[in-house]
């Protein structure tokens, strides 16, 4: 369990700063109040993503392995 919520904490900063970095440099610019107003919205991000990633993860870790336990049932035939 320490691993998945460091992970959580570890990916969520990673996609949540570099998703909100592009989002809000294509809708506003890199104008003068740029750094505060990605990193409030990174903040924003960060505590919205945690809770999700470590909710979601397991449907979504057993999705992909039907998925792919299923892709390959069909290519052997």
């Amino acid at each position: 369990m320490k691993q998945k919520f460091l992970f959580a904490l570890i990916m969520g900063g990673i996609t949540t700063g570099l998703v909100s970095f592009t989002v809000i440099s294509v809708n506003i610019g890199f104008v003068k109040s740029f750094a505060g107003i990605w990193l409030k919205s990174w903040v924003i991000a960060y505590v919205v993503a945690i809770p999700a990633i470590l909710l979601f993860s397991p449907s979504v870790q057993w999705l992909v392995k039907y998925l792919c336990e299923k892709s390959n049932i069909i290519n052997e035939n």
